[in-house]
This record gives structure tokens, C-alpha cells and sequence, in this order.
């Protein structure tokens, strides 16, 4: 499908870069969009909620229109009482794209669409696709199975195709994309765009432990673990990571959603700190370089997928 006029020949890779707790902050966004990809942040990494602002002002400073469009995840679940703050700075800042999370908002798609920005809604089934655009939403990230942070449990080959049955607007599809190939995989099924996470963790801007980071490139889909236990919704965790913290990976209990407390959450303060996220895709990971890097690299290998198909 065609991108939205504000993607169209500003990408040098079809993709978007997921915005993830702690790790997206300035510096990777930056280096994220120079390389030609779009980068993106939660509102809520920027602490404390001042804080926002300054990082607007710095990515509208850095970037220009020679660089890919920037976004900001805003957790729209009822528990997040900096949600009117942080829009008012996103309409403020006139940020290009907003990615919205837990709850399909009108109100928040009203107040972007009011200056010309773009709402992408991430959704884990077609139910919950089909209330975002219904609600506004412009596209959506279908977060399929093996997705790093809080993944869905449907293969991308069914959720695509349901969702494609019906919708023919802007779709990023998320889940263990980590190299060039699945790019055009992901292509292939209908997306316009990859959602890649868990790939940038292992990069020189990323703001990760270097623990962390050297276990993205030790760890493969064997490595991980899916459990309500730390959020109170399904997320894809480090087994190592898990052990590391005196729990056992095989034995977790669940935890229901009116547990979670963005603000607790995304407070840094939580017993579960140093447990980390991660998406099946890490097998791919071998090392820890700087983005435009990677971004080459992925690039590299999605024109040769395409080639390899095109001679086929």
C-alpha cells in the first residue's frame, strides 16, 4: 500500500523503530531517524514529566525534513495520569506521529489530526483493530506473537490476514523482525512498514545496561519467556534476566491487570527493574554496534530478499 505523504521518501527502510521502556530516549531517536528509519519514544521514559518538553525541543532542533519523522508512544490506559500533559506537548510540538498503546482514545486522535500528525494504534487481534480505526486512528502496528514488550499470541500470518481482509490504510507489523529478510516478509503479508525493537537494544545510543545489551547478543528464541507476572499484561521477558533476580523462569506466577500502575511501572522503582524485555527475533543479534549500523545492515539484506524473490 502507498505510505502517508508524511513517510513518502523519507524512509530508506521501510520501518518503524518501537518505542521501549527505559531504552528509547533522545539519542537512539536521533540517531534512529538520521539513518532513515522511524524513531520513536514512550512519553513516559521522559522523567520527571518536564522533562518531555526538553526532549521535543532537542528532536525538533536535531532532525529536519531530510531526516525520517520521529513518534511518541502515549499510553492512553485510564492509570496513566500524565496522558493530558503529554499530549497538550505532542499537539504543542506538533509531533509527527503518535503511537498510541492500551486504549483507542477519540479524543487524543481529535487533538492530533487537529495540527496534521499521524495516529498509529497498536493492537494484539483484529477486535481491538477494528475499535482503533472505528475510534480515529489513522493506522495500526499489528503486534503479533514473538514481539518484544507486551506481544500478542497470534501468528503475523493470521493476524495480518484478517486485519488486511477489511483494512487497507497505513500497517506496521511487530514481531521477532530483526533482520532484512523479515522485512520483506513482513511486506509480503500486507505490511507497509516493520516495527523493530528489541534489535536496537544492542546499539551503542540505546540506554541499556551493558549487561543488558550483551544479553540481547548471547540469547535466542530459546531465551525467552512469556508472563503477565511483572506488568499484569503478557509480555515476552530474558530468562536470564529472570533468573538473575532470584526468581524461577519456569515457576512464575500471574499477576492480573488491575495491578499495573504506569506510574509505578514506568517509575523505575519496581522490584522487577532489572528483569528485561525482549522479542524472539534476538538470535539474529550478534553484536552491539552503533544504529546507522544496523540500519545499513538490515537495509543491505532486505534489498537482497527482495532480489533473491524477484529472481525466483
Amino acid at each position: 500500500m502507498p505510505l502517508p505523504t508524511l513517510l513518502e521518501g523519507r524512509l530508506a527502510l521501510p520501518a518503524i523503530a518501537a518505542p521501549m521502556f527505559i531504552i528509547s530516549r533522545p539519542e537512539l531517536v536521533i540517531a534512529q531517524c538520521k539513518a532513515g528509519i522511524v524513531g520513536a519514544f514512550p512519553s513516559l521514559n521522559a522523567r520527571p514529566s518536564g522533562v518531555l518538553e526538553d526532549w521535543l525541543t532537542l528532536l525538533r532542533r536535531e532532525l529536519s525534513e531530510a531526516d525520517a519523522p520521529f513518534a511518541v508512544n502515549l499510553i492512553v490506559h485510564k492509570t496513566n495520569s500524565r496522558l493530558r500533559e503529554d499530549l497538550a506537548l505532542c499537539v504543542k510540538y506538533q509531533v509527527p506521529i503518535v503511537i498510541t498503546s492500551l486504549g483507542a482514545n477519540p479524543e487524543v486522535n481529535e487533538a492530533v489530526h487537529a495540527y496534521g500528525g499521524l495516529v498509529f494504534h497498536d493492537v494484539i487481534n483484529d477486535e481491538f483493530a477494528h475499535k482503533a480505526i472505528a475510534r480515529g486512528a489513522d493506522g495500526l502496528v499489528a503486534v503479533a506473537a514473538g514481539a518484544g514488550g507486551h506481544a500478542g499470541t497470534l501468528s503475523p500470518f493470521a493476524l495480518m490476514q484478517e486485519i488486511r481482509a477489511w483494512f487497507s490504510g497505513p500497517l506496521a507489523l511487530s514481531g521477532a523482525i530483526a533482520n532484512g529478510r523479515s522485512i520483506a516478509a513482513a511486506r509480503a503479508l500486507g505490511a507497509d512498514l516493520a516495527y523493530i525493537g528489541s534489535a536496537f537494544i544492542a546499539t551503542e545510543e540505546a540506554n541499556a545496561a551493558p549487561a543488558y545489551k550483551q544479553m540481547i547478543v548471547e540469547c535466542a528464541a530459546r531465551d525467552i519467556v512469556y508472563s503477565n507476572l511483572f506488568t499484569g499484561i503478557h509480555g515476552n521477558y530474558l530468562i536470564p534476566s529472570i533468573a538473575a533476580a532470584g526468581l524461577d523462569p519456569a515457576a512464575l506466577g500471574d499477576a492480573t491487570p488491575t495491578q499495573m500502575e504506569w506510574g509505578q511501572i514506568l517509575g523505575g522503582n519496581k522490584a522487577w527493574r532489572d528483569i528485561w524485555g525482549a522479542g524472539q527475533g534476538i538470535g539474529a543479534v550478534t553484536q552491539i554496534q552503533p544504529v546507522a549500523r544496523l540500519v545499513a545492515r538490515l537495509q543491505a539484506e532486505y534489498k537482497a530478499a527482495l532480489a533473491a524473490l524477484g529472481a525466483g
